[in-house]
């Protein structure tokens, strides 16, 4: 007679076996090698997108940071610009009343007037410290489009054209900016 339990145990060993084969077998041919050349493109495919985004961002935040940086630069030059040009017809109307004091009137008048001339000179100091430089051309200069505003032209003789003949008002600049270009006359001499 059999033993039920021997014969049972047998054939669970057998199916045992069975599946440990088809398992060892499927594992040694391993998974298809299409799959894992398309697994493998898809992975490098993600991750040069990563690097391209990784990349633009890096970048973006660089420019990000000189744009800033520029901004700040600017703001410092030339944010009083503004208040700077409202200034100039305060140092073109004290200008004009020193001019036009006579030797009879300074005489009289000394220390009003040297009060005024204190006043002027302080006003520049204040426009050096912040970057405002007067453009102050001669008669006999040459007249130069990004400095100098002409506001006529005349023919005199011993000049050629282009030269100033005459300076109305002075200029400014405030670093490298223009702020108000100097007002002259030119001579339109033919050559």
């Amino acid at each position: 007679m059999t033993d039920p339990k021997k014969d049972m145990s047998e054939e669970i060993e057998t199916e045992i076996d069975e599946i440990i084969d088809i398992t060892s077998e499927e594992a040694l041919e391993g998974p298809d090698e299409d799959d894992v050349m398309a697994e493998l493109e898809q992975l490098r495919a993600e991750r040069d997108e990563f690097r391209d985004r990784f990349m633009r961002a890096v970048a973006d935040a660089e420019n990000s940071r000189k744009r800033a940086d520029r901004d700040r630069r600017e703001a410092e030059n030339y944010g009083g610009s503004k208040l700077a040009r409202d200034m100039l017809p305060v140092f073109d109307n004290m200008k004009r009343a020193v001019d036009t004091i006579t030797e009879e009137q300074r005489e009289q008048q000394a220390a009003l007037i040297e009060g005024i001339e204190l006043t002027m000179r302080e006003l520049l100091n204040v426009f050096g410290k912040h970057g405002i430089q007067i453009i102050a051309p001669e008669v006999g200069d040459k007249f130069d489009p990004n400095q100098h505003e002409a506001m006529f032209e005349a023919p005199v003789p011993n000049t050629k054209a282009g030269d100033i003949i005459q300076v109305m008002n002075v200029g400014f600049m405030i670093h490298d900016r223009l702020l108000r270009p100097a007002q002259v006359g030119v001579s339109s001499t033919p050559a």
